[in-house]
């Protein structure tokens, strides 16, 4: 048996929190119903689609694949692992980029009513492989996923 010494492991933990301008069931409904969900989750007019698929439940899947204009490839599959009705949602997810498994992350999305709005606080815990990434940026990404999703709950 040959044992891989080039293979690496980085974990990485981060926090965003965001207040939203609007009504809690109207956050929820950007996360919950796919239509929706579409309209700000990976909405990046530099990439190109070429599969999507939203199955909002415990057990249901998410899959985002395309291309970067003048990039790599990227896939996103997730998972739902547990879903409390305009409470809180808990996922993992992997990414692939190039064809090459970058990472694995468990995330947990918690909404809750404040006056003026719906805070979010979203809790990502990563582990990034053989050096594709370290994590570092996975945190400002999300934040401009959030920044997408005000836009939308603005419009």
């Amino acid at each position: 048996m040959t044992v891989d010494t080039t293979s690496t492991v980085v974990h990485a933990t981060f926090v965003v929190e965001r207040t939203f301008d609007a009504p809690l069931d109207r956050v929820w409904d950007a996360f919950a119903v796919p239509e929706q969900h579409a309209q700000w989750f990976g909405s990046d007019p530099g990439f190109t689609e070429t599969e999507a698929h939203e199955d909002f439940r415990v057990g249901g899947r998410a899959v985002q694949d395309g291309q970067w204009h003048d990039g790599p490839t990227s896939r996103y599959e997730a998972t739902y692992t547990d879903i409390v009705e305009r409470s809180r949602i808990v996922s993992t997810y992997d990414m692939w980029v190039g064809g090459e498994h970058l990472s694995t992350s468990v995330t947990t999305t918690e909404l809750q009513a404040v006056d003026g709005g719906t805070r979010l606080v979203y809790t990502e815990h990563g582990v990034f492989l053989d050096g594709k990434d370290d994590g570092s940026t996975r945190e400002s990404g999300f934040a401009g996923i959030f920044d997408t999703l005000a836009a939308y709950l603005a419009g």
